[in-house]
């Protein structure tokens, strides 16, 4: 018999830790916005994000006191289904909400969320579920890589066309990860990975977008002021904050010429403000929250519990991790939000639903 523990009180601290954060460096990003987009209201931002959190926290505390994370197991195929189906009404019209070139939005009223966020989660509950299930088989090619290959393309499929290579490349890597875990073959996931590697190589080779911005990654001098212009401008707010930073508020590039200062480039404003000191931080807290969620998910008492623990934390930290990276010009520019950082009401419900599960199987830990 499982023996009931207090919940991580640890854990709970770091994720509002982040939520404190993520609020102040919002708040100050959303100034920039502001100063160029005529209509933009602050209050509206700032009520929106509050909004987002509140329901976020809504199902944190759900997920975290009132749902045994043993009941996803038997849901989790029709989990897997709902994220699939709502990730594909993003391409009927009126419902769906095209920006960029991208797919990626359903819009409700006034609010526009993107189910992919839901759709990772489907995918890691289930791959935690039938990784667990198939045990000695997981090792087998036939019985178990060919099917973990075929759920992660049923996905994929989607997201390339949404034109989504950062929650792609998202999934992907947290799919192997946790595959690997599971007791899937080395050799296996590196035909799977050439397999991948060629389609990757394909898709940026046919979109010219997506070919400019491997060559600005390449070289960041190229195009500066057309696909290079972001990562430049990222590049020089990060500069700009030195060792200190210019102090909370005080971000120049945020006003006129960082894209998406409350978006996927809010981790430059935070550089330029915080400067080396406070980033080093902030990328301490996400491997302090990798080592307490890795540590929840290894004391979890059961196969399930160990994998989806261990998918969750992984599929966070390489999101916040390739945003990092992308807005310092080591990784290619991707779009995805930094979690619980970003504004985005969808990503920051879906981290915050998902750190309930990991404080719920905190709970049973063993000790």
């Amino acid at each position: 018999m499982r023996k009931y523990h207090n919940m991580d009180n640890v854990f709970l601290g770091t994720v509002f830790g982040f939520l404190f954060i993520g609020f102040f460096i919002l708040a100050s990003a959303s100034m920039g916005l502001l100063a160029r987009t005529a209509g933009a209201d602050f209050s509206t931002i700032i009520f929106q994000q509050i909004i987002y959190g509140l329901i976020g926290c809504v199902g944190l505390y759900f997920f975290a006191f009132k749902i045994d994370y043993k009941i996803l197991r038997r849901f989790a195929f029709p989990l897997l289904i709902f994220g699939l189906v709502i990730t594909s009404l993003v391409f009927l019209p009126k419902v769906g909400f095209s920006h960029g070139g991208a797919s990626r939005w359903i819009s409700v009223g006034p609010f526009f969320f993107q189910p992919s966020e839901f759709l990772k989660l489907g995918i890691i509950v289930y791959l935690a579920a039938w990784i667990s299930s198939k045990k000695r088989n997981i090792a087998d090619f036939k019985a178990g890589f060919l099917p973990f290959a075929g759920i992660l393309a049923a996905a994929g499929f989607l997201l390339v066309l949404q034109r989504d290579m950062g929650t792609l490349g998202v999934v992907v890597i947290s799919g192997v990860a946790l595959f690997f875990l599971g007791g899937g073959k080395i050799r296996h996931l590196l035909v799977g990975l050439a397999i991948v590697g060629l389609v990757f190589a394909s898709l940026v080779y046919f979109e010219p977008y997506r070919m400019k911005r491997i060559t600005v990654f390449l070289d960041p001098s190229y195009d500066p002021q057309g696909a290079g212009y972001q990562l430049r401008q990222s590049l020089i707010a990060i500069g700009a904050g030195g060792i200190t930073g210019k102090g909370f508020g005080m971000s120049a590039q945020k006003f006129t010429y960082l894209p998406e200062p409350v978006g996927d480039s809010i981790f430059a404003v935070f550089a330029e403000e915080f400067g080396f000191a406070g980033s080093l931080f902030l990328l301490c807290l996400f491997l302090f929250f990798l080592y307490k969620g890795f540590s929840i998910s290894i004391r979890a008492p059961d196969d399930f519990g160990r994998l989806l623990g261990a998918g969750i934390v992984i599929m966070i930290i390489v999101q916040s991790l390739i945003n990092v990276a992308a807005m310092s010009g080591i990784f290619p520019l991707t779009g995805i939000p930094l979690v619980f950082v970003s504004k985005g009401g969808s990503s920051l419900i879906a981290a915050l639903v998902e750190a309930g599960i990991l404080l719920n199987i905190s709970k049973y830990r063993k000790t």
